[in-house]
């Protein structure tokens, strides 16, 4: 569905408003900022004035956003379902705005592993949060605990593993690319480990 020229001028004018706003900046702060009359900013904003391409560019440098993040209209797909992962049944969500990245919700039941052969170390960088019982982090040497609500956040070339402490836990982990690659690996690998 293609979005009429009118309702996306409307949005524009809207959404600099809010960026406007969001920044705790006055008409004339902005307008300073983006070589333009207070009035002008003003009419622009109430759609009083033609947006010019050339304005638009300024407005959004002045902003602090890109040209392509104020005139955005795809707001078609904002619902995403997950995809199951694996026999673990982990939860997976890509990110529209950066495919790269993933979401994955899992559950943990496992203490982290006594052996430091175990732990696994690939490219990439991992971001996770306890959603609800104890993680413990097992990075490089060391050991954290990471409690409900806590979050961790480190690059995955350092050796690594992660298991529940006390009880089964709820992790909400984002990964690069090369991160949920390695994880994959890691993954196929273990099945194929003779027990």
């Amino acid at each position: 569905m293609t979005q009429d020229v009118g309702d996306l001028d409307s949005l524009v004018r809207k959404r600099i408003r809010a960026l406007r706003l969001a920044q705790g900046w006055s008409l004339e702060e902005l307008a300073t900022r983006a070589r333009l009359s207070p009035s002008s900013l003003s009419r622009i904003e109430n759609g009083q004035r033609r947006l010019a391409l050339d304005q638009l560019v300024t407005l959004a440098r002045a902003l602090d956003t890109s040209l392509d993040q104020l005139v955005e209209s795809d707001t078609e797909d904002v619902i995403a379902n997950p995809v199951v992962e694996g026999a673990h049944g982990r939860l997976r969500w890509a990110l529209k705005a950066d495919p790269g990245l993933a979401v994955i919700r899992q559950r943990v039941t496992d203490p982290p592993p006594d052996n430091p052969a175990r732990m696994r170390a690939h490219p990439g960088h991992e971001w996770l949060v306890v959603l609800s019982g104890t993680a413990v982090l097992m990075l490089g040497n060391r050991r954290f605990r990471v409690e409900a609500n806590q979050a961790a956040e480190f690059p995955t070339m350092l050796p690594h593993a992660i298991g529940a402490a006390g009880g089964p836990c709820d992790i909400l982990g984002i990964f690069d690319r090369e991160a949920r690659r390695g994880h994959q690996a890691d993954k196929r690998s273990e099945a194929n480990r003779p027990q």
